[in-house]
């Protein structure tokens, strides 16, 4: 009973990261179930059988608050359901953790350009926001997030969301509702692979339950939260959030010194609350500028 309180814990703070920032909860729950000893392809087949539920509260909450771009949301949807399976089915046979290091580099990157562009070019209206995001993006980014999302245990969001933020065609708070409503797909589709391929005995389901339930509480509560959170904010937490988790994961893969690690640790933390602060204060200062 201990444990299910735990873990019903963790996988609502889990999902209010996930649904206030278009990512996070695979990533969360796959690094803890790795940490008790549970072997990755079964770590993902029990994470997204949990997310079937969760991502369908948390993309209702969505649609409910008007957080969602309905017009790329199949564009994107449909491609990376077709991968996840195919990504199920591969790492049922393949160890993913060898994979992960090498996305964590792209996403730093991709973190750091996002923290950049929010940082030093995002202080413009909303109205003057670029052309619509076209399907040759939408389809091949569908098709890289469906894949290494089922085989790393999460992945949907952190692939996904950064991209589509760095676009000028759509605003953080819509990439995020678009991406957690269609990230139900993608767990459907990446449970049915790992049903067919490693069988329902590999589900760890005293921990697919305890998930369930945390996420279903926290959905609504996270897709509030995108809606009051500034979008030039949360560029620059999303941007912070990618790189500090692709980094532990770069840290763990060169097994850095403990003493080590928590510097680097305590260096983009550090480094990302200036960043916050210095957002705050740059947004105050263009908004006296321009009334």
């Amino acid at each position: 009973m201990k444990k299910l309180i735990i873990f019903s814990v963790i996988g609502f703070l889990a999902q209010l990261v996930d649904g206030s920032l278009g990512m996070g909860f695979g990533a969360t729950s796959s690094s803890l179930l790795l940490m008790f000893g549970i072997a990755p392809a079964a770590a993902s087949a029990s994470i997204h059988m949990a997310e079937i539920v969760t991502t369908a509260a948390s993309g209702a909450s969505h649609l409910w608050f008007k957080n969602v771009d309905k017009g790329i949301l199949l564009k994107l949807t449909i491609p990376g359901a077709i991968s996840a399976f195919i990504g199920a089915a591969f790492l049922s046979s393949l160890p993913g953790e060898n994979i992960k290091p090498f996305i964590s580099i792209f996403l730093i990157v991709l973190g750091v350009y996002i923290l950049i562009r929010f940082l030093f070019f995002n202080h413009t209206s909303s109205k003057n926001q670029g052309s619509p995001i076209s399907k040759k993006l939408l389809t091949p980014l569908g098709i890289v997030g469906g894949f290494f999302d089922a085989v790393g245990g999460g992945g949907w969001g952190p692939i996904t969301a950064p991209v589509l933020i760095a676009r000028r065609g759509i605003s953080p708070r819509k990439v995020i509702g678009t991406v957690d409503t269609s990230e139900f797909a993608i767990a459907v589709s990446a449970t049915l692979g790992f049903i067919l391929f490693l069988g329902l005995d590999q589900f760890q389901w005293q921990l697919v339950i305890a998930f369930m339930i945390g996420g279903v509480i926290a959905a609504p509560i996270a897709a509030w939260l995108v809606r009051i959170v500034p979008s030039y904010m949360l560029g620059v937490l999303v941007g912070g959030f990618i790189i500090l988790t692709n980094s532990m994961t770069i840290i763990k893969t060169v097994a850095l010194p403990v003493s080590l690690a928590t510097i680097a640790y305590a260096l983009i933390i550090v480094l990302w609350i200036v960043a916050i602060f210095y957002q705050v204060k740059n947004r105050k200062r263009f908004v006296a500028v321009n009334h």
